[in-house]
């Protein structure tokens, strides 16, 4: 079983790194100033900027 890539609020970290918003339709137009969160593990992920984004880890497909 492999590691998630994306997380909700809510969730917990499951790495140290830094994280930064992502949406549907960001794999082809992005999201204009997505949110950037540097967590240890084990930390919560905080609210996103709207309820379509999820977090995912900076570096990492």
């Amino acid at each position: 079983m492999g590691e998630w890539t994306v997380f909700s609020p809510g969730d917990h970290a499951p790495n140290d790194g830094t994280y930064i918003e992502t949406g549907d339709n960001s794999y082809h137009m992005g999201i204009n100033n997505p949110k950037k969160v540097q967590l240890k593990r084990g930390e919560r992920f905080p609210e996103t900027s709207n309820h379509e984004r999820r977090w995912k880890r900076m570096g990492h497909n």
